[in-house]
């Protein structure tokens, strides 16, 4: 495996300051954002697109660096029931497309987005209950009549200009949250929907990530190494489901945490070993959002951990296989 970096947290920083800091862990690759509900610091389309001087610019700077991009990323709601933040995600999207093209990049990422409901409505509408039953008519809206039909049009588009995978990133609020919704979607529009598997937002559901990485096996086409913490006074009184602000630490049932300050060791050992049974090769990245830590502190301290447990020589077998 490939050790990466998701490098929305260094926003505050241009390009060449993120990968002069990031030079001495050696890692190989970075996964920079581009647009949608992220920063285009490390990686404007519109820039990089509209000016050669500029995109060889940037060429030349990566290999300055020795570091290679393993995806863009522009996560947004494509399918927001408000036109204006639709297209505007959508455009980012289809822009971040057309520059990994131009980069030579095979996968993309973002999340599945999440519809309105079927009158005219103006946010999105989260169904995760099936009663009152109004519910179920707008999953089905949802579903069959926004989702769906919008995914299939979309990998056309990405297939059309070099994209071999849609990485969907599992999150709730949007349609797609768990293993089940992601073989959903995938299975109605086909193998180029891949997952972008981020343990940290399946664990505070109550999931599994070995079990989940097991049922997902070769869907899964990136790793993000985040972790979260679970409340234990707190969950056992309103339970997981929390819209309280990431900021309101005392008071929430989770949120997100920079590595081993989550989960323990034997877990991370676990997913590893788990990526490693389904023949996972590709790439990890190291994402920082944890908002008890600096960035500076909570990276250098995740990549601490993380160091320790990740895979990354590939296995030839038994030793004495060979003698």
């Amino acid at each position: 495996m490939k050790l990466g970096v998701a490098t929305a947290c260094f926003s505050y920083m241009s390009l060449e300051e993120t990968l002069k800091y990031l030079k001495p862990f050696q890692f190989e690759c970075i996964e920079p954002s581009a647009g949608g509900m992220l920063s285009r610091t490390h990686a404007d389309p519109e820039l990089l697109l509209g000016s050669s001087t500029e995109f060889e610019r940037y060429c030349d700077l990566l290999k300055r660096y020795n570091i290679s991009i393993s995806n863009l990323k522009a996560h947004g709601n494509l399918v927001h029931p408000n036109p204006g933040i639709a297209n505007a995600h959508l455009e980012d999207f289809k822009r971040a497309i057309l520059l990994s093209e131009k980069l030579n990049l095979k996968y993309i990422h973002n999340f599945s987005g999440c519809p309105g409901a079927p009158d005219g409505s103006r946010y999105p509408n989260w169904v995760i209950q099936p009663f009152p039953l109004e519910f179920r008519e707008v999953y089905d809206y949802q579903w069959n009549e926004v989702l769906i039909p919008f995914w299939q049009e979309m990998v056309k588009f990405a297939a059309d200009h070099g994209i071999e995978k849609i990485g969907i990133e599992m999150h709730p609020g949007f349609s797609v949250y768990n293993p089940e919704s992601f073989m959903k979607l995938r299975e109605a529009v086909g193998d180029m929907i891949a997952c972008c598997f981020d343990p940290a937002h399946l664990m505070w559901q109550g999931i599994d990530p070995t079990v989940a990485i097991r049922f997902l096996g070769d869907a899964i086409c990136h790793v993000h190494a985040k972790d979260c913490s679970e409340d234990k006074h707190n969950i056992p009184l309103n339970g997981r489901l929390d819209p309280k602000m990431y900021t309101q630490t005392a008071r929430r049932a989770w949120i997100f945490r920079t590595l081993g300050y989550g989960h323990e060791e034997k877990l991370w050992r676990d997913i590893f070993t788990a990526l490693t049974t389904i023949g996972y090769d590709g790439v990890v990245s190291l994402e920082h959002d944890d908002c008890m830590m600096t960035t500076i502190e909570g990276f250098e301290k995740g990549f601490a951990f993380l160091k320790n447990i990740a895979v990354k020589e590939k296995a030839s077998g038994l030793w004495w296989n060979h003698h």
